[in-house]
């Protein structure tokens, strides 16, 4: 009686995941095989590989590709690094502290495109100004460089220092609260024994934190190879023609943009990160087993 119970509890949320995530997962994997599928007829004249194979062979696709990967490389490791020490900062003080939490969370509650323009006026170029960046790099008699319009390397670190700024007020709130759940009575049992502030860091404070770390790796690279938003905010549109399209780009422009159309190109690009993120959670699982304190 117990056991039908549970699963009579469970049936709304399998009922919505089998509609809303099961299901389409399936049907994107079917129209990834469908050769020349098209979304108004219904009709398509073949099933291989053929998708993958072009998808794997667009340009458009291998610049998405390094872009991606480029922007999770960087903003994870680096966004997580920082969340901590600001986290470990901001535990440390008594004044002010809620009002500097308060502060740090405000990028978080701000629209994505606001943010986009408040960066645009940080770094590009315009014909009455050469941005706040530049005027700044003028003092040390560096630049001026074209970051929105100019040279790959300086798009993607302004991508990458936005991707940062975004991520890291809700990195810190959660870790903040992590930081709080540590009993105070390792720090003093610690303390007493003399023990240095960095072997306190290392031996207490980050193994009794890290199933949040862990956490906020896994969906920060989950997070970071859905991007898509924070390009648009900085270089519009036509990601294409920027040079600085995502994975995730790609799959919209091939459903809807100008040049659209081609919902089996998508299916398969949809299929090839699914793979990718899927890769990436699983080998995140099995390095969390060896550094991961589940207390």
């Amino acid at each position: 009686m117990k056991l039908n119970k549970a699963w009579l509890y469970l049936i709304p949320a399998i009922l919505f995941l089998g509609v809303f995530m099961v299901y389409p997962l399936i049907d994107v994997f079917v129209y990834s095989f469908e050769e020349g599928y098209n979304s108004a007829s219904g009709t398509f004249f073949g099933i291989g590989g053929y998708n993958y194979s072009y998808v794997l062979r667009d340009p458009y696709f291998l610049q998405a590709l390094k872009n991606t990967f480029l922007l999770v490389i960087i903003t994870v490791p680096l966004s997580t690094a920082i969340a901590i020490l600001i986290s470990v900062g901001l535990n440390s003080i008594n004044t002010l502290r809620n009002f500097l939490r308060s502060l740090y969370f405000l990028p978080y509650v701000t629209n994505t495109l606001a943010v986009g323009l408040v960066f645009m006026i940080l770094f590009k170029k315009t014909p009455y100004s050469d941005g706040l960046i530049n005027l700044l790099l003028g003092i040390f008699n560096a630049g001026p460089v074209d970051f929105m319009e100019g040279p790959y390397w300086a798009k993607m670190m302004v991508l990458c220092i936005y991707t940062i700024w975004v991520v890291m007020p809700f990195k810190i709130l959660i870790l903040t609260s992590a930081l709080a759940s540590v009993p105070e009575s390792c720090y003093n049992a610690a303390r007493v024994d003399g023990t240095g502030k960095w072997r306190i860091f290392t031996k207490i404070t980050l193994p009794m934190i890290s199933p949040t770390v862990f956490y906020l790796v896994i969906t920060g690279f989950i997070g970071a190879f859905k991007c898509y938003s924070d390009a648009v905010a900085l270089f519009g549109t036509n990601l294409n023609a920027a040079g600085m399209n995502t994975i995730v780009g790609y799959i919209y422009d091939m459903l809807y943009s100008d040049g659209g159309g081609y919902p089996s190109y998508a299916s398969a690009a949809a299929i090839i990160l699914f793979v990718i993120v899927l890769t990436v959670t699983v080998i995140n699982l099995l390095v969390s087993k060896k550094h991961v304190h589940y207390n």
